[in-house]
């Protein structure tokens, strides 16, 4: 990933400061990330799940809300509406760089701060909310024992998670006020509601009254035991790997084509240098290679191998149904199962050294009205598909570098 600075101008013209993380390969789409209540940008659960995001092609924007980390104004003036201002002043500021948010992701308090502000934000096609709770007043709990205070002076000093903050009556009332029912009702938009069974400071109940709430398409993930801030790598990496499957049908997945790629070229590009990601492009196609996550993959499309087991299996289907056509004969439906494995030879010179061979072993299963001789043809028909000849003969690679 590439990560860079971003600043924007808030709605009352105090400049917001954030970390955009750009995917080195293809672009999927772009997401905005809305951090927890007095978080910040930088808080562990942010920046993993960002740089989760963009490693599978989301460009993430994550930044600190008015007051908060890097970015300039007062906390206590902010509050709830606030946050929600920003956020739209921030989906803003990506459009102008060429990176509209089609996707929404907010943790605790950002989660309610996203519901509100989608509305807002035209690009945005999905919204994502990781512990998040159904009433924005839910955390007023934390500042309970000086509300009186509030009331009485305009503010108060509070100690939240080791630092000091100025809690204002705006806040409060910001807070005390807000509902996101209306706002889940008007949404539009596809919902995802990742919560923990176990979360100790928002509990499941709020994720049950948001999934109630709001309106199809919706859909909820359990993080099982995780904790509220995902301070755990595994259970930020899963809520990341679930938000970009999920997002994936409501984005545009498919990258613009590399118009400079010739005719008969394939061209793979490594997505993800951390991992085996690779982005492949041939015409107007475009798929994407993996490993599996135990070999140190993402698990994020085919194996290589996988791929060679598929041109075999697909050019044996095509191979049989184009001579079955031409014949005339009733085959209603072929398919083609491939496996890939290396095996020792059996015919080899030096057997000693324990050579081993690829084989590909392929199993037909052909539907229809045939008799066993037209059965019997179409199977061997299989052995002169182009790829199986490959295969099956002496190729030659030639290597050269492009510079």
């Amino acid at each position: 990933m590439m990560a860079e600075a971003f600043e924007f101008t808030g709605k009352d013209g105090q400049t917001l400061r954030g970390r955009l993380e750009r995917p080195q390969g293809d672009l999927r789409g772009a997401a905005l990330f809305a951090h927890c209540f007095t978080c910040g940008k930088d808080i562990f659960a942010a920046r993993r799940i960002s740089r989760r995001l963009a490693a599978q092609g989301i460009a993430v924007l994550r930044f600190d809300f008015t007051g908060l980390g890097h970015s300039d104004g007062e906390f206590a003036n902010s509050g709830f509406i606030g946050n929600v201002d920003d956020l739209v002043a921030a989906s803003v500021a990506m459009a102008q760089a060429g990176l509209a948010p089609g996707l929404l992701v907010g943790h605790s308090l950002g989660g309610a701060a996203v519901i509100a502000a989608a509305e807002q934000i035209p690009s945005a096609k999905a919204v994502a909310v990781i512990g998040a709770p159904a009433d924005p007043a839910h955390i007023t709990r934390h500042f309970s024992h000086v509300t009186d205070q509030i009331d009485q002076n305009g503010a108060a000093e509070v100690s939240l998670a080791g630092r000091e903050f100025t809690i204002s009556a705006k806040f409060l009332r910001d807070l005390q006020t807000v509902t996101l029912t209306d706002h889940l009702h008007n949404l539009h938009r596809a919902l995802l509601i990742l919560h923990a069974p176990t979360d100790a400071v928002v509990g499941i109940d709020n994720a049950a009254a948001l999934f109630t709430a709001a309106r199809h398409p919706k859909s909820f993930i359990t993080l099982d035991d995780a904790d509220h801030l995902l301070t755990r790598a595994a259970d930020a990496d899963y809520a990341a790997d679930s938000i970009a499957t999920w997002a994936e049908r409501y984005l545009d997945p498919t990258p613009a084509p590399q118009t400079d790629i010739a005719e008969g070229i394939t061209r793979v590009v490594e997505a993800d240098p951390n991992g085996f990601l690779q982005d492949i492009h041939m015409g107007h196609h475009h798929l994407k290679a993996d490993e599996p996550v135990s070999f140190g993959g993402t698990d994020l499309g085919p194996s290589p191998y996988q791929y060679l087991s598929a041109g075999l299996g697909a050019c044996t289907a095509m191979t049989i149904r184009m001579y079955a056509r031409r014949k005339g004969w009733p085959l209603a439906h072929v398919a083609v199962d491939v496996s890939h494995d290396k095996q020792h030879a059996t015919d080899c010179d030096n057997c000693d050294k324990d050579n081993k061979i690829d084989t590909f072993t392929r199993v037909i299963t052909l539907t229809g009205d045939l008799d066993a001789d037209q059965r019997q043809k179409l199977i061997a028909i299989a052995d002169k598909c182009p790829v199986h000849r490959t295969l099956e003969a002496q190729a030659t690679i030639h290597t050269t570098e492009n510079g």
